[in-house]
């Protein structure tokens, strides 16, 4: 059997059992998606956002790239957090990267790719901010690790910098910004830090509303 269809044959199963356990699960579904957080992760195959918090369809919005990246003029990106933020109302945003992200690690080499690097050069920034810290860890994967966690810093900082999170801030005192880790080698999230609308020096990229 070829392998893409022994992915239809198990999307049929997976229905089955939905409807087995919850005879009305896909017309409550389909109905309308109130999701409580948007997740921002990377689109490594082995981080599924859903299956490693245990969630069910309709309780995160989903937007993945590679390295986890909010950047500023990523159309895609931002029209998922204006989305996520005015029109399903979420409460949380959550930027998860992961040890053993190959677009870090591709970032950290001088080797060129191609166009990937253009994207890459958005973590290559990262690490330049952060040279001191970096280049003083001797064990190479341990740097390479830390900038993983430099990484979802950065990008979770600018998801406070985005228009869209603080007009919410400011008229709903809502999302908080949260900052994960993801361990492929044990299954584990590291908590690395929550943003909140009181507590974060938005400095020369605050916005100023006229509806406020």
């Amino acid at each position: 059997m070829e392998s893409y269809k022994k992915l239809l044959d198990s999307n049929k199963t997976w229905a089955q059992n939905k409807i087995r356990i919850a005879p009305d699960f896909f017309e409550r579904t389909a109905c309308e998606q109130t999701p409580e957080f948007l997740w921002i992760g990377c689109s490594d195959s082995r981080v599924p956002a859903e299956e490693i918090v245990g969630s069910a369809p309709g309780e995160i919005f989903v937007h993945r790239n590679v390295a986890n990246l909010v950047v500023h003029t990523d159309f895609n990106l931002l029209s998922v957090v204006q989305y996520g933020v005015e029109v399903l109302k979420i409460k949380h945003i959550i930027v998860c990267g992961h040890y053993g992200c190959g677009g870090v690690q591709a970032a950290m080499s001088p080797k060129y790719l191609g166009l990937i690097n253009k994207w890459l050069r958005h973590i290559q920034d990262v690490y330049h901010d952060h040279t001191a810290e970096l280049d003083a860890i001797a064990d190479d994967n341990k740097r390479f690790r830390r900038l993983v966690e430099l990484n979802v810093v950065e990008q979770a900082s600018h998801i406070a910098q985005t228009s869209f999170v603080q007009h919410a801030w400011q008229r709903e005192n809502r999302p908080l910004v949260h900052g994960w880790v993801y361990d492929v080698s044990s299954g584990l999230i590291k908590d690395l830090l929550t943003i909140s609308p009181d507590k974060f020096d938005l400095g020369i990229y605050r916005y100023e509303f006229s509806d406020l």
